[in-house]
């Protein structure tokens, strides 16, 4: 089998463009870490983020495009907003957890106040790291690249499909 390596040029097949497309500039990283932090209304994140209200807008109208945030108008006065996070934007937690960590490590060298805890024992998250199935933990070297097609999950499923697949050289009821 050849070393496979990602196409640079055309990364139509790449999650990173998409997810850089979305999210990929400061302010709405910053407004949703706001939304995890429980901030949901206009008013609310332009004073929290010290941001004009222009660059807000256009961030919120962008994050609720890419279905990241929810807009709603409340029932109480229809001239109040309220933003919260949907589904594929709380999926994103990881992500800022991994990216805080990130920074704490490299940026200002020091953890962050407050601490992220778990509720249950209230004890600091450890970092975020890739891990293989079996749950050790992953470098840059012990990673590869292979077309979904060639990869296989444990116990013969096609990872792409979901399908059983039948081990190399067995024959099955079709053949």
């Amino acid at each position: 089998m050849t070393m496979l390596r990602e196409q640079l040029v055309d990364a139509g097949e790449c999650g990173l463009p998409a997810a850089l497309e979305a999210m990929g500039e400061r302010w709405s990283f910053m407004i949703l870490r706001a939304a995890f932090n429980g901030i949901h209304h206009f008013e609310e994140l332009q004073t929290e983020l010290g941001i004009a209200r222009n660059i807000l807008s256009n961030r919120l109208h962008r994050l609720v495009t890419h279905g990241i945030l929810e807009r709603t108008v409340m029932c109480c006065d229809r001239r109040k907003v309220m933003y919260c996070l949907t589904e594929k934007g709380q999926d994103l937690l990881p992500t800022m957890v991994a990216l805080r960590q990130w920074g704490e490590k490299w940026g200002s060298g020091a953890p962050s106040t407050p601490v992220l805890v778990d509720a249950a024992d209230l004890q600091p998250v450890r970092t975020v790291v890739l891990q293989a199935h079996d749950g050790r933990t992953l470098g840059k070297h012990d990673l590869m690249w292979m077309h979904a097609d060639e990869v296989r999950a444990l116990g013969g499923r096609d990872v792409a499909t979901g399908h059983g697949v039948a081990p190399a050289g067995s024959t099955t009821a079709a053949d």
